[in-house]
């Protein structure tokens, strides 16, 4: 159980490089626990003298070319994707940047996953990019191939029914999606991607070959996530879509809807597969608890703390951690029936919070947390 997520700190534990001469290093603390106004059934209210937690900025980068879009841990690195194109490399724990990758060709970087050796890279211009960490090239992150491969698009062009109507006068490719790659997820020797253009695309890693495209909601997807064999959409639609893989292909398992007027822009999960979180419009997160088959489910949690949507969020053990447009990091305790409380509030960031992500290192029940803004 992580009791906060409040790094240790000490001139021995972190060296902060000076990135810029205009960066800082640090943040003034938050001590802030609000109490709950909106809640689904049950939840209990936490006690009057519940301690507040309180979580200090350990290091600001600010060399990046744009807004960051996504961040990732692989190993030893630190992994930051950017509207500028760039995806930068910062080597843990003193935060230098080891390299950058990525430049060239492609649009704005909106996703990236790491597995293994390999970074997936979503791209605006509806590529998927895969590059392999090799210690032995001066150029360590190197593209290997971009999906869809030209050996799968060589293998399909020719023949008529592989083209599927995208819009009016106008055919693709059903290998091909046809507007910004927004998400990616990876499970099991799958790559999953996630897409505007209402799609969700299924590629074998082993080969890059494009398996699946599955007319996945009826607006934009916004968030993905894969646990224990099963696949989670969340979109602009509204509903958060439960994807199974039985007899090589993925078939619909349930919807999870919460508020009428809410859309969704983020998805976790535990790591048992049986709690679900969504974030979206209007400041909202709500939860879900679902059974051993994964094919019922029921609401256990809807709160609105948030004063804008949230953007993306990140789950460790018991700690819920919310991104949002208010420019503010929620954090939530998750209690044994599903629903969640907040215990802090992390603030610092000039622009809204657009992904999170947390370090696999973990000190006395204590953990990183990263957070990237579109400031």
């Amino acid at each position: 159980m992580f009791k906060s997520i409040k790094p240790p700190i000490s001139s021995t534990n972190l060296s902060t490089p000076l990135l810029s001469s205009s960066s800082t290093t640090s943040i003034s603390d938050s001590d802030e626990t609000p109490t709950n106004s909106n809640r689904f059934q049950d939840i209990p209210q936490p006690l009057p003298n519940t301690p507040t937690t309180s979580y200090k900025s350990l290091a600001v980068l600010s060399l990046l070319a744009g807004t960051v879009s996504s961040l990732a841990v692989s190993g030893e690195f630190l992994l930051s994707a950017s509207q500028g194109k760039d995806i930068i490399v910062w080597q843990q724990p003193d935060l230098h940047i080891f390299a950058k990758f990525g430049h060239g060709g492609g649009g704005a970087v909106k996703a990236l996953v790491t597995l293994g050796n390999k970074v997936f890279t979503a791209h605006q211009d509806s590529r998927v990019r895969v590059w392999r960490i090799s210690r032995s090239s001066e150029n360590v992150f190197k593209l290997v191939d971009t999906l869809p491969t030209t050996k799968d698009y060589l293998g399909k062009c020719l023949l008529q029914k592989n083209y599927v109507q995208t819009r009016r006068h106008h055919k693709r490719l059903w290998i091909e999606h046809a507007d910004s790659i927004s998400c990616l997820a990876v499970r099991n020797g799958l790559i999953y991607s996630g897409s505007w253009d209402k799609t969700l695309k299924v590629w074998r890693i082993g080969d890059l070959k494009c398996l699946e495209s599955i007319k996945a909601h009826d607006d934009a997807i916004n968030g993905l996530v894969a646990s224990k064999g099963v696949v989670f959409s969340a979109s602009v639609d509204g509903k958060i879509k439960v994807w199974g893989l039985a007899n090589r292909s993925h078939s619909l398992m349930g919807i999870l809807e919460g508020h009428r007027d809410a859309s969704f822009n983020a998805v976790v999960v535990s790591e048992d597969g049986r709690w679900v979180y969504g974030g979206g419009s209007y400041g909202y997160l709500m939860g879900w608890k679902g059974n051993a088959g994964f094919d019922s489910w029921r609401l256990v949690c809807e709160v609105r703390e948030h004063k804008m949507a949230v953007l993306c969020m990140c789950l460790r053990g018991d700690i819920l951690c919310s991104g949002s447009a208010d420019k503010s990091i929620g954090v939530w305790k998750r209690e044994l029936g599903g629903g969640v409380f907040r215990i802090g509030v992390i603030r610092g960031h000039e622009g809204p919070v657009k992904c999170l992500q947390v370090s696999p290192n973990c000190v006395g029940g204590e953990f990183m947390l990263y957070s990237g803004s579109l400031d």
